[in-house]
């Protein structure tokens, strides 16, 4: 599975920004896929996660009520909404992608196989 990530940039916090991926190479079936983010200094973060067959969704409770995760899977994307973010939001995104395993849900960033280059999203105040 290959990755591209886009949409990064400047955004006023309470604005609002979308972050795409664009998924390609074998078989999407059967994967979940994820957002992660990273600053500087930290280690990366759980965002939110999507399966791909179910649309079933899952995220961190520092995003829930203010970002949505989706798919669309005709076109082989996957996006994250960014709504009323605020500058503790600034980071570099990472889309990443891992097989299913049962209903287990992961937000272990060592747990996902396939990686997708950063794109910088900075909140001003």
């Amino acid at each position: 599975v290959q990755l591209q990530a886009s949409g990064g940039g400047l955004v006023q916090a309470g604005g609002s920004l979308l972050l795409s991926c664009a998924a390609s190479g074998r078989t999407l079936n059967d994967h979940t896929f994820a957002w992660f983010r990273q600053v500087p200094g930290k280690e990366r973060e759980f965002v939110a996660s999507v399966r791909w067959n179910s649309g079933n969704r899952y995220y961190a409770d520092s995003v829930e009520g203010r970002f949505t995760v989706s798919r669309v899977k005709p076109k082989n994307m996957v996006y994250l909404q960014m709504k009323s973010p605020n500058p503790e939001d600034t980071a570099v995104y990472y889309c990443a992608a891992r097989e299913n395993v049962g209903l287990f849900i992961s937000t272990r960033d060592v747990e996902f196989k396939y990686w997708g280059q950063g794109t910088e999203v900075t909140v001003s105040s």
